[in-house]
């Protein structure tokens, strides 16, 4: 399990992400028009899964508006925003910013995705939440580029994860 900071306080997740260089699991999440959407959705695409407590944090949000403004620049690449929030929030958020470079999907229904992926808080005040990460797969479905942000607080590595792409 991993060990990261809310506030400086120490919280572990369930697992570890995937590495690099290791086939992308599996997901089902829910699309902010309550269809599911798989891997399958996106094969042959390159994604950038921007993982996130809750949208309606301020580090959340930002991160969504930054890889809004930065998926534009990106050829075959679909920046798809994970977090355990309703649909409805999610939907709401991106409207009322304007933000159409990304898709929101949330693991609200059964939480699998925070498990498959190692990344769902086992401890602290947000519990059973998905922890800041940044996860790059390639059009092959193999990983390309991972990042557990440490304080949960912090943005993550933008260009180090665009960089991946490249």
């Amino acid at each position: 399990m991993a060990k990261v900071t809310l506030g400086g306080n120490p919280v572990e997740t369930i697992g570890n992400i995937p590495n690099v260089g290791d086939n992308a699991p599996d997901f089902k999440l829910t699309a902010t028009d309550l269809s599911d959407k798989t891997n399958a959705d996106f094969k042959g695409e390159r994604l950038v899964l921007n993982i996130f407590p809750s949208v309606d944090t301020g580090t959340c949000a930002q991160s969504v508006r930054t890889f809004n403004e930065k998926a534009s620049q990106l050829e075959n690449t679909k920046v798809l925003c994970i977090s355990k929030d309703l649909p409805f929030a999610m939907q709401r958020f991106c409207g009322a910013e304007g933000l159409d470079n990304v898709i929101s999907l949330s693991d609200y229904k059964t939480g699998n995705f925070g498990k498959d992926y190692g990344l769902a808080f086992s401890s602290g005040t947000f519990e059973t939440l998905l922890s800041r990460c940044v996860v790059v797969i390639g059009a092959d479905g193999k990983i390309l580029h991972t990042e557990q942000v440490a304080e949960i607080a912090d943005e993550p590595n933008y260009e180090s994860a665009l960089e991946a792409l490249k």
